[in-house]
């Protein structure tokens, strides 16, 4: 079984890659097979949400957060 990844892009999606499912607030499902990638909207402005249109590019989305240093 493949692992899933999630990589924070900077000031852009969530790139996903799986095998994930995610599911809709009525249930349906989008599936992701192994081996396959998906960008999820981070910035909240995606006419094609959860999925990511690159409309972060055109609003000048900056994300603040990054990965704490251990």
């Amino acid at each position: 079984m493949s692992d899933v990844t999630i990589d924070v892009r900077e000031n852009g999606p969530l790139k996903v890659t799986g095998p994930i499912t995610i599911r809709d607030f009525e249930g349906r499902e989008f599936v992701l097979p192994a081996g396959s990638a998906v960008a999820l909207c981070r910035c909240g402005h995606s006419e094609n949400k959860p999925f990511c249109d690159g409309t972060h590019k055109r609003i000048e989305f900056v994300a603040a957060e990054t990965a704490p240093r251990i």
